[in-house]
């Protein structure tokens, strides 16, 4: 089913603001050299919750800060409803994702160019199984 426009508005306002709420969080928290974005918000058609998908660079550090991130949501859900007071009556439920869209790209990227070759190197195979 396709997202509504009020639906795409409302994941729109969400992305732009969620980016700078995180960004100055990753900042003041003394993580530098972290680049954190938001890659896709998608809202449910009841507008109780947000999916966040997140991109964060670098890929080793992905894990540990959503998890952070995922305890802190309730801080961060406060911070967007100031921030959006004027803009959305109710604030909808916060679930953050990693969104590992480039590292699947690099590594079809890869495969083609024959640099992963699965033929030369078995071990290649358990890596590209989905779990």
């Amino acid at each position: 089913m396709e997202e509504s426009q009020r639906q795409k508005k409302i994941a729109s306002v969400l992305q732009k603001d969620l980016v700078d709420v995180l960004q100055r969080a990753a900042t003041e928290g003394g993580l530098k050299g972290v680049l954190i974005s938001v890659t896709k918000v998608s809202v449910t058609v009841d507008l109780s919750i947000a999916k966040v998908y997140l991109s964060i660079f670098p890929n080793d550090k992905a894990k540990e800060l959503v998890e952070g991130i995922k305890e802190n949501t309730p801080f961060i859900r406060h911070e967007l409803a100031q921030r959006t007071k004027n803009q959305l009556r109710r604030m909808p439920e916060l679930a953050f994702f990693i969104d590992d869209s480039l590292e699947y790209i690099d590594g079809i990227e890869r495969s083609l160019k024959g640099l992963d070759n699965p033929i030369e190197d078995p071990d290649l195979l358990d890596k590209r199984k989905k779990s």
